[in-house]
């Protein structure tokens, strides 16, 4: 038998980092909020640790870590994934300077 290694993807990783944040989806949180909350929640735990929470939440309270998961990854699909408009899309023409309203994320060694 052999092993499976499992990679996640980066949207995986931001989804699962929102899922363990400290954010609710009562709060209605903005984008630049969630970047916040997701930057904070990798740098805390690092992508694993996020991971291995989620795992926890899902054995401890299944009902309810479903719909967060749920939430999280729309969440994180929209702030993440967004396609750049008109001005990112000049910027992005002008080497060296950064695109406004991407996220600056680090790779974080876990």
């Amino acid at each position: 038998m052999q092993l499976a290694i499992y990679h996640p993807s980066t949207s995986e990783v931001w989804a699962e980092a929102l899922f363990v944040s400290v954010l609710q989806r009562s709060d209605r949180p903005s984008p630049g909020q969630v970047l916040k909350a997701v930057a904070a929640a990798v740098c805390a735990y690092g992508g694993r640790g996020c991971a291995e929470l989620v795992a926890q939440e899902f054995g401890d309270h299944p009902e309810t870590a479903v719909e967060r998961m749920r939430w999280a990854r729309v969440v994180a699909g929209e702030v993440f994934t967004s396609p750049p408009g008109p001005a990112q899309d000049r910027a992005r023409r002008q080497p060296g300077l950064p695109v406004a309203g991407r996220p600056r994320l680090r790779q974080v060694r876990t």
